[in-house]
């Protein structure tokens, strides 16, 4: 029967036991082989797989529309960058976090500064918490009632 034939039947032709030995093998050389960048030179670099699987995390989420930061945790930030990094003023840096040992920190010179691991590691700790206890004060205010009221509601209950 003709291609068109099954089209126009919206028939689908079950593959023969030939067509799926080959498709297998050809799966798993695939698996097999080294993931390569080829540059519009055509110069050829062969990629670790780890490698290659990080580049297609970031490439899906940059086409997801996402921003991304890549930082070596051994890079040493000054108080500015840090601070940018956290969302917080240099100042609240120093006096509440770097002065009160939160983060650690060494100076060079008269220069505090402060590992990108370190800050990444209190920032991650400082969301997890606030996402905590986000968390909690929405399961009271439910367990109360106050979840689902407009302020317009909160004013003619008593």
């Amino acid at each position: 029967m003709a291609t068109q034939d099954y089209q126009k039947q919206n028939i689908v032709p079950s593959p023969s036991q030939d067509q799926v030995k080959e498709t297998i093998e050809a799966y798993e050389k695939m698996l097999r082989m080294d993931a390569k960048l080829v540059g519009p030179d055509g110069q050829t670099e062969y990629l670790p797989n780890d490698l290659y699987s990080f580049l297609c995390q970031l490439l899906a989420t940059l086409t997801s529309g996402k921003s991304v930061t890549i930082l070596q945790p051994s890079l040493l930030l000054t108080t500015v960058e840090a601070a940018k990094l956290l969302g917080v003023s240099r100042q609240f840096l120093i006096d509440a976090i770097l002065e009160k040992g939160l983060i650690p920190f060494f100076k060079s010179g008269t220069h505090r500064r402060i590992y990108a691991k370190d800050v990444l590691a209190y920032k991650l700790k400082r969301d997890t918490q606030r996402t905590r206890n986000l968390d909690d004060l929405s399961k009271a205010e439910k367990e109360q009632g106050l979840y689902d009221l407009t302020p317009n509601d909160s004013d003619t209950r008593e």
